[in-house]
């Protein structure tokens, strides 16, 4: 998730779309003089008058999938926070996590949340906020597989997510993996024995897996990841409201709540 993710494949055609018809809603309403500027909520500039427009890349469990139609996980419980100190409706916009890391997803949100890992090419095109969770790498593997660690796993069936860290760190360490569009996608065809193995975020991997004795974490990576929301390069007001919010859930328990309800021990 995660997360976690860097640039590998292309868009999904969904954002595309997304974007496009974000762009014409916008032109139109530039058009007529109306209300496409920024408004203020809480003190902050928003897109949309009343509404924090959220982008994240869906399904990406825990940290955000639908479920009974409404959108759930860890960074919806945020986001929802985010919303509810800013005094504004709650929209998530369903983009490609390519368009997320590259910040081309912030010309039509106001924050992406995303299980995103704070890295310095990201940085350079996107401000971040104070880091919420740390999230290193996993190897997990089918138990048939033989696979021990990363040696091993050479030559085998290795499945990443594009886009990721987990895709770049498999990348350079000289493994040939099989990309897939979303973590879904991968833990499936781990269950399903097209893969062998998967590389990726321990907290989504870790989830995924929990419950299938026919799959186990064989080698855990420590990269140092942190996670962070993203926020329009120079916008300070936002990152300063954002950054406000995580410090009352990191000081209320809340973000300890969110972890328990959403990893359990999974994340560990």
């Amino acid at each position: 998730m995660q997360i976690s993710r860097m640039i590998l494949g292309n868009p999904k055609v969904k954002v595309a779309a997304v974007v496009a018809a974000g762009a014409l809603a916008l032109s139109a309403c530039a058009g007529g003089g109306s209300s496409s500027a920024p408004t203020e909520a809480g003190g902050v500039k928003l897109l949309q008058s009343g509404k924090l427009t959220v982008c994240s890349d869906i399904p990406y469990e825990p940290f955000e999938f639908v479920k009974d139609g409404k959108n759930v996980g860890f960074d919806m419980d945020i986001a929802a926070e985010l919303a509810k100190d800013m005094k504004a409706e709650l929209s998530v916009v369903d983009s490609s996590f390519e368009a997320i890391e590259t910040g081309t997803a912030l010309t039509q949100c106001d924050v992406s949340i995303s299980s995103i890992s704070i890295t310095d090419t990201r940085k350079s095109v996107m401000d971040f906020s104070t880091p919420y969770m740390d999230d290193d790498l996993t190897l997990v593997a089918t138990t048939a597989s033989g696979i021990n660690g990363l040696d091993g796993a050479k030559g085998k069936k290795v499945g990443v997510q594009q886009a990721t860290t987990g895709a770049q760190y498999a990348k350079d360490k000289g493994i040939e993996a099989q990309q897939f569009e979303d973590t879904g996608l991968l833990v499936q065809a781990l269950k399903a024995g097209t893969i062998d193995a998967a590389l990726g975020n321990q907290s989504v991997l870790a989830y995924g897996i929990k419950d299938d004795s026919k799959l186990k974490r064989v080698e855990n990576y420590a990269t140092g990841e942190k996670l962070g929301i993203s926020i329009k390069k120079g916008n300070t007001a936002m990152a300063e409201q954002v950054n406000k919010t995580l410090k009352r859930l990191q000081d209320d328990g809340s973000l300890k709540k969110y972890e328990t309800t959403w990893f359990g021990q999974a994340a560990k």
